[in-house]
């Protein structure tokens, strides 16, 4: 047994014994104090009986003076033990006779004393008078110890001991009863109060007591012990659902989309509320319906079971949604009860519990959070409170990733626009800069392109070899005159509009080989990189119409994108081949012939094949300007062709250009009259700022039996004109540059229009396209011809010019 417990039962029985001792020693006292009294009243009483009996009796020996009578009177008080002394004494005051016999007259006063009974010491003293009528005999004085009184408290002192001992046994087993049931209850609650405390453990219960005081106080004890095990469990399951809310909080807060936000929230809801089936939906205000975004990875199952699946369009039924729409928390105890499209999804799958609580931000519902539990009733108002505040916090991270993505679009937006304002000023800057130079390029490469053409057509007795090398060389100077004249597109963007001819793809794949043999060939074997071209090419393939410098480029284009794509070598494979193909409408098979260019290089992911049409779009960095499939994705349009992409990361890429097959007409511009005789001789003024340029087309067209003369510059051009007109021998014709310094061809046009209004002028420039496709063609100007020229063109332009014009005089 425990001290304490030794200790309450040692107190509760000291108490209750103490209690009965004192009851019983006041009880004692009060009847001792009582017998006391009693006591002394009774002794004095029968003295006072015994003194008038005796003093009656001796009425007679007084009177006779009977000494003899008076002692036998006086022996009768042998009766009374406790009488130890007694006398008679006469009328006038001697002592007559005494009691008993022995006795010394000293015993006895020598005279008698007053009247009465009274207790002097420790003995009791009666004087009574004797008397016979109202004549006083003598004097009875009587003495008696307190032995009788002694004798009756000793009595009263063993009964008292023997009552002492006696309460004190039963005081006893009465006290053991009672400190048992008093003490065992006070030491159950202590014991349980020290289980609680020592524990913490609130589900124990003291046992009940009888039903008194102590039942009472130990019932309010245990149903103390419920509340606060109540509280406790309420107050576990807040710190439980806040440290889940926290952690919700704290993982949604790291990411910054809708998806992987609503998958945290539902995984965790899934796993640690627990709940069996959890979705989340989004809501567009005005409308009628809400999508599915979002299924818990657990409730896949029950989604299928559902018939819901994501993205899918859920009409807002008047129950449930509806209220949920306008901002609500929704609860359904039990689906089954509930006779609305959506709730009865649920009864149906055998989810009974549905919560439907809103996302809410700024006063506006943009989505919600559905919950469900396979048992009724099975959301407490915890539960609804827990997902309430959920709600909230989630419809904040989602709102925050809502702004997030925006501002994200809005970035990558601005960056756009920004690489795309530097692309264009870069562009414009080159396109300025092409404009500038496009003058001296066309320059540059006249004289070339005039004796070559003089060249294959006055030489017949070159080799082979030596004609094939004018040819390439004839074909590369109209593609830098063709790139030139396009350069403009970078800084005046219009369409172009088409020269098609017809278009043999194998021989153009054959020129484009020849063209870009450096790049696949010759520059990867300097870095030890070997690049094995495989050509399969379909004999007798259709001709295209097309313009044939444009599919050129787009070829080169290709060619060095499979090149870079190959930085370890590997297999290019060009292949041609036709076929029947679905017209766009389906209805017929369109004839078509397919150029594919392949490469076994690194490939694209999807994203890049995705977005490598658009325009400056690059994977090279610094080194691409995403301009080249861009420009061949226009030439596919321009052709009304079509460009397919296959690619994989790590086994290579497939560009296929797909041609239709359409009847073949004859520029017209190529045509000329076969009736067109040779012409007559002409005198004709070149007018340039460049000695090249004078002395090529001076040479051909004296090649030609013409006579010419050469002006170098505008002023000296019009002065010129002007000596001839003066000295009787005009000019036929004026060819005249555009761009010259100090005196333009502008110039020179006004000049001779003033002079000779009949003399034609033919402008030769290097803008000479731009000038015809913006129809900018300057006053007084007869026909522009581009540079570089062409012989044939200059031919055509002379014989129409002069022939629609009298000779002049």
């Amino acid at each position: 047994m425990a001290p304490r417990s030794r200790q309450i039962k040692r107190s509760l029985m000291t108490m209750m014994l103490l209690t009965s001792g004192v009851v019983v020693v006041i009880t004692c006292a009060t009847f001792s104090a009582y017998e006391l009294l009693s006591a002394r009243q009774l002794a004095l009483r029968d003295l006072t009986t015994l003194g008038e009996v005796v003093a009656a009796n001796s009425t007679g020996a007084l009177a006779f003076d009977d000494a003899q009578g008076a002692l036998e009177t006086l022996s009768a008080l042998r009766a009374e033990p406790h009488l130890v002394a007694a006398g008679l004494y006469t009328r006038d005051g001697k002592l007559f006779a005494r009691y008993p016999r022995g006795v010394s007259a000293a015993a006895l006063p020598a005279t008698p004393p007053r009247s009465g009974y009274r207790f002097e010491g420790p003995s009791l003293i009666g004087v009574q008078p004797v008397a016979q009528g109202d004549r006083r005999l003598g004097t009875l004085y009587v003495r008696s110890d307190l032995g009788a009184i002694y004798q009756r408290f000793r009595l009263y002192a063993l009964i008292a001991v023997l009552v002492l001992g006696l309460t004190a046994v039963v005081a006893y087993l009465v006290a053991t009863r009672l400190q048992r049931e008093i003490s065992g209850p006070i030491l159950a609650l202590a014991g349980t109060a020290r289980s609680v405390s020592e524990n913490r453990d609130y589900s124990v219960r003291a046992p009940p007591a009888a039903g008194n005081e102590l039942g009472l106080l130990t019932d309010a004890f245990n149903h103390m012990l419920t509340r606060i095990e109540e509280g406790q469990l309420r107050l576990h399951t807040q710190l439980t659902r806040l440290d889940l809310l926290h952690r919700i909080t704290h993982a949604i807060g790291e990411r910054q989309d809708l998806p992987s936000i609503f998958q945290v929230v539902l995984g965790t809801l899934e796993q640690d509320l627990p709940i069996d089936f959890g979705c989340a939906c989004l809501y567009e205000a005005g409308t009628d319906t809400v999508s599915l975004a979002t299924v818990g990875a657990g409730s896949v199952p029950h989604a299928q079971t559902l018939g819901l699946t994501e993205r899918e369009a859920i009409p807002i039924d008047q129950n449930g949604l509806s209220r949920c729409v306008e901002g609500q928390l929704v609860y359904e105890p039990d689906t089954r009860e509930v006779y609305f499209p959506f709730p009865g999804r649920f009864a149906r799958s055998g989810l009974l519990s549905l919560i439907i609580a809103p996302l809410l931000v700024e006063n506006r519902v943009f989505g919600m959070l559905v919950a469900a539990r396979a048992a009724d009733h099975a959301f407490s108002s915890a539960d609804c409170e827990f997902l309430l505040q959920l709600s909230q916090h989630v419809a904040l991270a989602a709102r925050q990733a809502q702004l997030h993505e925006a501002l994200q679009r809005a970035y990558d937006d601005l960056s756009q626009s920004q690489q795309t304002v530097l692309q264009q000023e870069r562009l414009r800057a080159l396109g300025q800069m092409a404009s500038g130079i496009a003058h001296d390029i066309n320059n540059a490469i006249s004289p070339v392109s005039l004796y070559t053409d003089t060249l294959l057509e006055r030489e017949p007795n070159l080799s082979e070899r030596a004609r094939s090398y004018l040819v390439t060389i004839q074909r590369a100077i109209e593609d830098v005159a063709e790139t030139v004249a396009r350069m403009r597109e970078f800084y005046r963007p219009r369409e172009r509009q088409l020269v098609l001819a017809r278009v043999d793809l194998n021989r153009t794949i054959g020129q484009v080989v020849d063209l870009t043999h450096a790049r696949w060939s010759d520059l990867p074997q300097q870095r030890g990189v070997v690049i094995r071209l495989e050509q399969a090419l379909e004999p007798h393939l259709p001709e295209i119409m097309g313009a044939e410098v444009e599919i050129r480029d787009a070829l080169t284009n290709l060619i060095f994108n499979a090149v870079d794509a190959m930085p370890d070598g590997g297999t290019l494979t060009l292949r041609t081949s036709t076929g029947p193909r679905p017209s766009r409408t389906g209805e017929a098979q369109a004839p078509y012939v397919q150029v594919e260019v392949c490469d076994s290089g690194i490939g694209m992911s999807e994203e890049t094949r995705r977005r490598c049409l658009e325009p400056f779009y690059t994977t090279k960095g610094e080194r691409g300007t995403g301009l080249g499939l861009a420009m061949v994705y226009g030439m596919v349009q321009r052709h009304s062709a079509e460009l397919e992409i296959d690619s994989e990361l790590g086994k290579g890429t497939t560009l296929r250009l797909i041609f239709p097959v359409s009847e073949v007409v004859q520029d017209a511009t190529h045509q000329v009259s076969a009736s067109q005789g040779p012409l007559r001789r002409l005198s004709i003024l070149l007018v340039d700022d460049d000695p090249l340029i004078l002395k090529s087309l001076r040479d051909i067209l004296e090649a030609d039996g013409h006579r010419v003369k050469a002006a170098d510059g505008g002023q000296n051009g019009i002065d010129a004109f002007a000596a001839a007109l003066q000295g009787g021998a005009p000019f036929d014709v004026v060819i005249t540059d555009l761009g010259m310094p100090y005196v333009d061809g502008r110039k020179v046009a006004a000049a001779i229009e003033a002079a000779a209004p009949e003399t034609p002028l033919i402008l030769l420039t290097g803008w000479g396209k731009r000038l015809l496709s913006e129809d900018d063609i300057p006053p007084h100007v007869d026909r522009v011809l581009s540079k570089p020229p062409k012989i044939h063109d200059i031919r055509t332009a002379l014989a129409a010019l002069v022939a629609d014009r009298p000779r002049v005089a």
